[in-house]
């Protein structure tokens, strides 16, 4: 069996062999950014996120860190932060007793697929595919799409709009402070609209 660490190497250069576009942060491999496309037949699709990920030490028996760093509307993502709800992440990587958020039919595909290119593969498209507001991190979201789902629809559609547009993460690029950290929840911006963590107008 591999060490830890030569799994985290393998995972992150199968990342980086494939089609997704992968930014080391630091010259490092333990944290970088992806650019992360909508699924296809969904509210997203056309929309493009550039998502956060760090890899903790104890990888990969522990799970990564994911946030969304521009700003998406959704049941399971936290507005402000970008974060990813951590017992989705932590709990669906584990063999042990799981419960994925309420969506526990979804764990199998999960487990087969433990790394992580399968977290963009798999574990994102499943989470924007099938949002479950009855256990959210954004409220307003699940309350919406549960009173009135048309204007739900539309609020997403709004989102994609204004925030997961190529130039939106280009510019992010240039911007974007290297010692920002998902993991406390935040993540700092300079422009007041482009990057999740500041309130709307």
């Amino acid at each position: 069996m591999s060490s830890p660490s030569k799994r985290r190497d393998m995972d992150v250069m199968k990342l980086m062999m494939s089609d997704y576009s992968v930014e080391p942060i630091n010259d490092g491999i333990n944290e970088f950014n992806v650019e992360f496309h909508g699924p296809k037949e969904s509210l997203y699709e056309g929309g493009v996120w550039k998502i956060r990920v760090e890899l903790p030490d104890a990888y990969p028996y522990k799970s990564p860190s994911v946030g969304f760093l521009n700003k998406i509307f959704h049941p399971n993502v936290d507005e402000l932060s970008g974060s990813v709800c951590l017992d989705v992440i932590n709990q669906s990587w584990s063999p042990m007793f799981a419960l994925f958020c309420g969506m526990s039919w979804i764990l199998g595909l999960i487990f087969k697929h433990c790394d992580l290119l399968n977290v963009f593969e798999v574990f994102l498209p499943q989470l924007l595919l099938y949002p479950n507001p009855s256990d959210p991190l954004n409220g307003d979201a699940a309350s919406l799409m549960l009173k009135d789902k048309q204007q739900y629809e539309q609020k997403v559609k709004e989102y994609c709009e204004r925030y997961a547009k190529r130039e939106n993460i280009d510019n992010d690029a240039a911007e974007e402070s290297s010692d920002e950290d998902i993991s406390d929840g935040h993540s700092e911006a300079s422009s007041e609209d482009d990057v999740a963590g500041n309130a709307d107008p």
